[in-house]
């Protein structure tokens, strides 16, 4: 599968992966209602198949899968692809959120769920996905160069390893570098403008982040805690932390 770009069909193409043919097929007429085309696999042997044939716009993952973990299926994904993702469960726990995402989701559903929020949520993570205008295509500051379009970042010469989260949260805070970037800002823009509940996921990717800058001289003390307000990426002309 290649990197995430919108099909050139007005309707973006969704793979929704649900075992249970009682919801998948309301599920996926709601779909097509909502402006989308659905492809519906019920197994994830079915989804890997129909993933790579396919090429979706984006994902739709239940969990509950009769031949493999969900959360299995999307790390297998993620091997090939950086296809959004959003995840479909019955547990809606702080710690199953963050599982989700460290494997590579990029949104969390809990059932029961209602099909508009769900829509909404798609729209808003294919928002995310689409490539950068070319007029935006990098970004450098210090010793960190982004390159927007590729999703591709390094620091000095090393090249960083990203998820898709890490990556957005890391763009945000270097487009404004030098200034701080509340914590409500950063959920809006790198997760969703209807996020709600804990934050504490955004902590969890600022210490990945941090743990994969490295401590060498040219990341040390890049990004810097503002206690109560949110996180700011050093300006170019600050000196490193010790």
């Amino acid at each position: 599968m290649s990197s995430p770009t919108l099909n050139s069909s007005t309707q973006p193409s969704v793979l929704l992966v649900e075992d249970e043919k009682s919801i998948a097929a309301p599920f996926a007429a709601a779909l097509a209602r909502g402006g989308f085309r659905p492809s519906v696999a019920h197994t994830g042997a079915e989804a890997v198949e129909m993933a790579s044939e396919l090429d979706p716009d984006i994902v739709l993952l239940d969990l509950s899968l009769p031949d493999i973990d969900g959360r299995d299926l999307c790390r297998q994904l993620r091997l090939d692809s950086d296809v959004p993702i959003i995840m479909v469960t019955a547990s809606g726990t702080v710690t199953d959120r963050v599982v989700g995402l460290e494997l590579g989701a990029d949104d969390y559903v809990v059932k029961p769920f209602a099909t508009g929020e769900v829509i909404s949520r798609m729209r808003a993570v294919l928002r995310r996905a689409r490539p950068v205008t070319t007029e935006a295509r990098e970004l450098a500051v210090r010793d960190l160069r982004l390159d927007l379009a590729a999703r591709r970042a390094w620091i000095a010469e090393r090249e960083l390893e990203l998820t898709r989260k890490e990556f957005d949260l890391l763009a945000r805070l270097a487009r404004d570098a030098g200034r701080v970037v509340t914590r409500e800002e950063l959920m809006s823009d790198v997760w969703d403008m209807n996020w709600f509940g804990s934050t504490k996921t955004l902590d969890v990717h600022i210490a990945w982040l941090r743990r994969k800058l490295g401590d060498d001289p040219a990341a040390r003390g890049c990004i810097q805690t503002v206690r109560g307000v949110g996180f700011r990426f050093a300006a170019p002309d600050e000196g490193s932390s010790p």
